[in-house]
């Protein structure tokens, strides 16, 4: 991941709200748990498709030497575009 991609995909995470909501990314809607542990060294985040079988899990891990992105049984790709894509439901 290029450095560029991986400030954009930090600061699109980061933008999250803590917490359970609803959100939308590509055209279907999910329902996110984003959590903060160990003093915000290691964030979660798992999203469900409503209505749907997409799921969408990983941990961010915030290390001296830099992030570290470490999806759950699925491509990096796929949660970064997921991230960047996105958007808080009111």
């Amino acid at each position: 991941m290029t450095d560029e991609k991986l400030q954009a995909f930090l600061a699109a995470f980061d933008a999250l709200p803590p917490g359970a909501f609803t959100g939308r990314a590509g055209g279907r809607k999910y329902t996110v748990t984003r959590q903060n542990l160990a003093a915000g060294k290691a964030q979660k985040l798992v999203a469900r498709e409503l209505g749907g079988s997409d799921c969408i899990s990983l941990n961010l891990y915030r290390l001296a030497s830099g992030a570290r992105l470490k999806p759950c049984e699925m491509p990096a790709d796929k949660v970064i575009r997921f991230v960047l894509a996105l958007k808080v439901m009111e």
